[in-house]
């Protein structure tokens, strides 16, 4: 899967999603920043008091997927990443892709991931790590078609049409190539 193409991963075993509450602390102290944490099941996100509804709703996304990143970089190592493979592969897949090996690797930078049917080999590029876990899946479950499907025709993509998520998660890496290729201010040290 290129780059320019575009929920646990813990390797613990499978469980519900989460389906944690928000809530939302607003401060007339608070000016700019905007913080969540968890706090149990409930997802605690603070913000400044002047904050909008629409803005509101933006940084409670933006905060959750944050938080999953962070929690997904603490957890996830290639016997997770395999767990996970299992885990989509039975659930989106009937269980009927099945990887020898599933891995991260640290040469891939022009794609998120890459798969050697014949090998039955996944590889994940290590950028995609700290990355929502919906996309991780989203990529994973790609690779995980590749196994069934090698090339990119309507049948693989009909294989995909069950991930509900995939969409954001193809919009969420083109965002990342798009934000890689905008020109950089000049920093103190080179001006």
């Amino acid at each position: 899967m290129s780059a320019d193409s575009a929920q646990s991963l813990s390797g613990q075993p499978p469980r519900a999603p989460r389906t944690s509450a928000v809530e939302v602390r607003r401060s007339a102290r608070r000016r700019r920043t905007v913080s969540a944490y968890r706090e149990g099941d409930v997802t605690v996100v603070l913000i400044p008091a002047r904050m909008s509804a629409a803005e509101e709703k933006r940084w409670v996304t933006v905060m959750l997927d944050k938080l999953a990143a962070q929690e997904s970089r603490r957890r996830l190592g290639d016997d997770g990443l395999s767990a996970r493979a299992a885990q989509l592969s039975a659930q989106y897949l009937g269980g009927r892709a099945i990887p020898r090996t599933v891995r991260w690797v640290t040469n891939q930078n022009s794609r998120w991931g890459s798969c050697t049917p014949a090998e039955g080999s996944i590889r994940l590029s290590h950028r995609l790590q700290g990355m929502p876990e919906y996309v991780v899946d989203y990529v994973l479950l790609h690779e995980l078609a590749h196994l069934l499907v090698p090339g990119h025709g309507p049948d693989f993509w009909r294989l995909l049409e069950s991930y509900p998520r995939t969409e954001r998660a193809r919009g969420y890496l083109e965002g990342v190539v798009a934000a890689a290729r905008l020109p950089h201010p000049p920093t103190a040290h080179e001006e």
